[in-house]
């Protein structure tokens, strides 16, 4: 068995890691190796692996013998590519010391330039630069970094020291200081070393090597990368290469220089040459703003030489990479040298721009450009945002107040109102306002709906407040338990501050951050790109995506973002806010509170005839939104104590309308509390206790059907029947439904067709789902009451300790769930109980038409899930309709690659790998992509996807696939990539011409449904952005229920 390999040379053109994934070099790592290889002017050197890093944490931070032995061999060897010795007296070799992960994390990792320096070696870089001042500007730097770095101390006595002799001297800038000047501050640092630490500044290279690589080791689980990382959700990386780099020089003077510059504008997305450079300077000086830098288009004046080579390079890493570069370079007297080139990071609409036009360029496929989508940059187009540019970093930390948890992103500002009226009359006035509840109701949703944000004291992700704001659109921050809420006064103390009401406030819905006074905000548009990209996915999916919608104007809105019907209309929101006339809201909150305390069967009837009228105008406004798309209507779900009188003033107006006295409505109210009600009498249980609730709501239902279908109007009413526990029930209830429904069909003479179905939502429903089935024509899962049912916690109060469940050990957490259960479905646990209740009614019912519609029905994973099992459809509010509708086609894509890569085994890394090195690095970069946005997440996933998701076009196209070296550039990329913005794929040489069956080899991963075969060309000229056609039926499909139906 070959000996595992940990650190891996470049220079001369020579690569030892090429071809090796970001998981086993970092993305700094295999930047270099790709460009060593492609032959761009990189520095000589060495990376020592993540895997390294991980064996350093094993060992207890220290570096095991072996890699210790692998990077003394690496030394050796660059010292004999470069001619140079560390330490060397005369002509010394100095090198750079950097980390370099699988994924960006700017700023969080360490960094250590000029390394080799000591009092010797300088005066040798000195005489032969014959440029002292350069030499010990860069042995000052050295000793700062290496001092605050690699051994802990404060950054600021030596900075004080560098602008104590700036200001002696009455120079301002560093470039003025003169080499005897910087000698002077070389001793001062080494001093200050001492002073400190005990001990000479350290003069041995290779000591000061150990150091600086235990540096950027350590600096791994710094508090400041931890944190990044949690923030960032970045949860599948093991650790940090070092990479260790012969230094070339930008502060060498006026012909040389550095800069950071991305090949595409990353705010635009526009195809423009963007960044920043500096001149007489070194790399940390532009990155850490230390000096203003010029625009990166003022170097073609400068040094046009230079600027000329890095055009060129521009050209070339786009082409190679096939993706947006962010660059680092350094110019040593006029001559260009890359030091790091990686996937750069961009604004969302940025990410739909450069995904469009690379496709329209021929660099990627239509369905690369799709992989490359994240739902956070769907998210980010929609929401407006603080204008931090306008305020400033220091002005926002000032005015920062508290935290919560970050519901529904974007940002909004507007005065604090504490209640639910004042919101809706303030809003009436023109004013902008901030709802701020300790928790919010059903009966809040007027209030909630004329605010431009909301912000809570309590609950979670999918409390009412987010999943409502969610649903409109709207920023919230909820579970922000610093607030100290006085309704009754109506003011908040947080911070040490009181705010009152029609105090400013801003939230931002992104990071959880409350802000006091109104921020500027800007509104992100969406593009043309976003709709085009987002059309290319419609024709790969075969997952219907629909909407939550719970009254026209939320239908018309998620139509417009692409929703093919509504998966979960919620009758209870209609009883409190008429969105049509605002004034007759009041009336439907009193007649729903009348039927609530009536004690008798007429009494509740007849407060149920005032509801009629306005819910049939409510569900005609919805037919007519959605106009011949598919409509499920649940019936009423939450307890009747949620509808009841809150106060005084509102049990007032209710006993002047009914004549009951306001001790009777009192008591009443008490009377219908319940200790655990979510558990209680609501759903299903409620039309079985009052029947003629659901006969008032299937009448305005059946009759808004008919007076649509009279103005030609086509209606697709599905009636659920929500908190179903068993067949009998269900039963009673279908047979009830059927019986008010069917004689008003019979007497308009209609034709309008309803099916009957039911949430399924209680473990005991998918247990015995093959009975339910039975009965009921369709099936929704619930996976909100589902979660909280199987995992027996409460959706609005886990929030307080599931991230003890959620945060990695190393956090302080326990890593029980590998995210937050009510966010991304359990798939292990919640999964197979969705799963079981597929399978079970669609043994009963095989055409058992089955979708989701708890929150998680809009979260990228889940809907992979939901594809994977064979769901007919999704539902999520209508701003995670984009998001649902790119999943689902990266579901399809991702399936395709899994069948294709389990067909064609890989090898993956070029020939002058080492064999072990190329097995560990295959094996690493499956295991990356199967960890990478969209891989099936388990077993049972990815061996019904293999087994039962049937595609002859695909068959054709892996026996078709080449058996030659095409087979490395064409099955080889498919496999090893995860998702292309999170991995670059293994370039084709521009001089070679693949075999031409290496066009086949692509379409195993496009192709996913039946299609003409056309002939076989190169992938070079093969027509850009033709994609995958719509799978007929995906895994668990049953025969006859195809989109069509869904």
């Amino acid at each position: 068995m070959a000996k595992a390999k940990f650190v891996f040379a470049f220079g001369n053109g020579v690569a030892e890691g090429a071809g090796m994934s970001k998981d086993i070099l970092g993305g700094k790592g295999q930047g270099l190796m790709e460009m060593t290889r492609i032959g761009l002017p990189v520095p000589a050197g060495f990376t020592i692996s993540i895997p390294a890093c991980e064996e350093y944490y094993r060992a207890k931070r220290k570096l095991p013998k072996n890699i210790v032995d692998e990077v003394k061999t690496a030394v050796v060897k660059l010292q004999k590519m470069t001619g140079k010795k560390l330490g060397d007296a005369k002509d010394p070799l100095l090198v750079s010391v950097r980390s370099g992960a699988a994924r960006s994390m700017p700023g969080m990792l360490e960094t250590i330039l000029n390394l080799g320096l000591n009092d010797v070696s300088v005066q040798g870089l000195a005489d032969k630069t014959d440029n002292p001042r350069f030499a010990y500007d860069s042995y000052r730097r050295f000793i700062q970094m290496y001092s605050t770095t690699a051994m802990g101390l404060s950054k600021e006595p030596m900075e004080e020291m560098l602008s104590e002799m700036k200001k002696k001297l009455g120079v301002k800038n560093d470039t003025e200081l003169k080499a005897e000047d910087l000698k002077e501050l070389c001793a001062e640092f080494k001093a200050f070393y001492k002073s400190k630490k005990g001990e000479e500044f350290p003069q041995d290279p290779m000591q000061q090597l150990w150091g600086a690589i235990d540096a950027v080791f350590n600096s791994w689980e710094a508090e400041k990368s931890v944190t990044y990382r949690r923030v960032e959700k970045i949860t599948d990386l093991k650790g940090t290469a070092v990479n260790v780099v012969q230094m070339v020089f930008g502060n060498k003077g006026d012909n040389s220089g550095t800069g950071v510059c991305f090949t595409r504008d990353p705010n635009s997305g526009k195809n423009e040459f963007y960044g920043d450079c500096l001149i007489n300077a070194q790399g940390e000086d532009v990155v850490a703003g230390i000096r203003t830098p010029m625009r990166l288009v003022e170097l073609a004046t400068k040094l046009p030489k230079a600027y000329k080579q890095l055009l060129q390079v521009r050209t070339i890493l786009e082409k190679n990479f096939k993706e947006m570069q962010d660059l680092e370079f350094t110019i040593e007297d006029e001559k260009l040298y890359m030091l790091q080139c990686r996937t750069g990071k961009r604004l969302p609409a940025a990410a739909f721009k450069i995904a469009v036009d690379m496709v329209k360029e021929g660099l990627i496929t239509k369905e690369e450009a799709i992989q490359r989508i994240t739902p956070e940059q769907i998210e980010g187009v929609f929401y407006p945002i603080i204008d931090a540019a306008a305020v400033g970093p220091a002005k926002l930390k000032e005015l920062k107040l508290a935290s919560g948890i970050d519901a529904v992103p974007g940002a909004a500002a507007g005065k604090l109102v504490f209640n639910a009226e004042d919101a809706e009359a303030m809003a009436a006035k023109g004013e902008k306002v901030i709802l701020i509840r300790r928790e919010t109701s059903p009966e809040d949703v007027g209030g909630m709906f004329a605010a431009q944000g909301i912000l809570t004291a309590t609950g979670g992700k999918t409390s009412h407040a987010a999943v409502v704001a969610r649903g409109w659109g709207k920023c919230c921050v909820v579970g922000c338990e610093a607030l100290d809420i006085d309704d009754k006064a109506k003011l908040v103390r947080v911070g040490g501050k009181v705010l009152k009401q029609g105090d400013e406030v801003t939230i931002n819905g992104t990071t959880g951050e409350v802000f006091a006074t109104a921020l500027p905000l800007t509104k992100p548009e969406q593009s043309k790109e976003f709709k085009t990209l987002l059309s290319w996915c419609d024709k790969v999916r075969s997952l219907k995506v629909r909407t939550n919608a719970d009254t026209p104007q939320d239908a018309a809105k998620a139509v417009e973002l692409g929703a093919e019907g509504i998966g979960l209309c919620r009758t209870e929101h209609m009883f409190f806010k008429d969105f049509k006339n605002p004034a007759n809201s009041e009336k439907r909150q009193l007649a729903i509170q009348e039927m609530i305390i009536a004690d008798d069967l007429e009494t509740r009837e007849k407060a149920l005839a005032k509801l009629l009228p306005f819910q049939r105008e409510d569900f005609i406004g919805i037919f007519e939104a959605m106009n011949g798309k598919p409509v499920t209507i649940r019936l009423i779900d939450p307890p009747l104590h949620e509808f009841t009188p809150k106060d005084d003033i509102g049990v007032n107006k209710l006993s002047k309308i009914t004549g009951k006295s306001p001790e009777f409505i009192r008591m009443r109210c008490d009377q219908l509390h319940e200790s655990n009600p979510m558990l209680g009498h609501r759903g299903c249980r409620l039309a079985i206790t009052y029947p003629e609730i659901l006969n008032m709501q299937v009448t305005a239902i059946i009759e808004a059907a008919v007076e649509c279908d009279k103005k030609k109007i086509k209606v697709l009413p599905e009636i659920m029947i929500p908190l179903t526990i068993d067949k009998k029930e269900f039963q009673i209830l279908a047979d009830q439904v059927r019986a008010v429904a069917d004689p008003i069909i019979a007497k308009a003479k209609s034709k309008v067709k309803y099916l009957v179905g039911t949430m399924i939502e209680i473990p005991r429903a998918a247990l015995l789902a093959d009975q339910v089935a039975e009965a009921a024509e369709f099936f929704s899962f619930g996976t909100n009451d589902l979660t909280q049912m199987t995992l027996g916690l409460s959706r609005d109060d886990a929030g307080r300790f599931l991230p003890d469940y959620v945060k990695a050990e190393k956090e302080g957490g326990k890593a029980i769930f590998a995210q937050d259960p009510f966010v991304s479905i359990d798939q292990i646990g919640v999964g197979k109980l969705v799963k079981l209740g597929i399978e079970g009614g669609r043994s009963s019912r095989a055409n058992l038409k089955v979708g989701i519609c708890g929150e998680h029905g809009g979260e990228a994973k889940s809907v992979k899930f939901c594809h994977s099992v064979g769901m007919n459809y999704v539902s999520c509010s209508p701003y995670r309709v984009p998001i649902a509708r790119l999943a689902a086609a990266q579901a399809v894509i991702e399936d395709s690659e899994t069948k294709a890569a389990a067909k064609k085994p890989v090898k993956a890394g070029p020939k002058s790998a080492a064999k072990a090195s190329s097995k560990r690095a295959s094996k690493v970069a499956a295991a990356s992509a199967s960890r990478g946005r969209g891989r099936p997440a388990t077993r049972a996933v990815k061996e019904t996807a293999l087994k039962t998701r049937k595609n002859s076009a695909a068959k054709l196209a892996a026996k078709a696939a080449p058996k030659t070296a095409a087979k490395k550039v064409g099955a080889a990329k498919k496999a090893v990539k995860g998702t292309a913005a999170k991995s670059v794929r293994k370039p084709v040489k521009a001089v070679a011409k693949p075999a031409p069956k290496a066009k086949a080899a692509q379409k195993v991963v496009a192709k996913t449904a039946k299609a003409k075969a056309s002939p076989a060309k190169s992938p070079r000229s093969a027509k850009a952005g033709k994609v995958v056609p719509k799978a007929k039926r995906p895994v668990g499909r049953p025969r006859g229920s195809t989109k069509k139906n869904a």
